[in-house]
């Protein structure tokens, strides 16, 4: 489930909210009832770790050159 931020026109209160996408955005704020927009960062992804290529974490593989 999509995890989305949401900001408070009113008050400026923030906070995350995990949502699936068929659910509505939601529109007033927790706190004061004000009107939410949603914050929308530049990456849809993240990736994280040493590298993400195909070798990065296969197993190692005998090459035919070893007999």
């Amino acid at each position: 489930m999509p995890t989305y931020t949401y900001v408070c026109k009113a008050c400026e209160h923030t906070f995350e909210m995990h949502q699936a996408f068929a659910e509505e955005a939601l529109e007033s704020c927790p706190k004061c009832s004000g009107e939410l927009r949603k914050q929308f960062g530049n990456l849809g992804v993240s990736f994280k770790g040493s590298g993400f290529y195909k070798n990065d974490s296969a197993p190692a593989r005998p090459s035919s050159t070893d007999s």
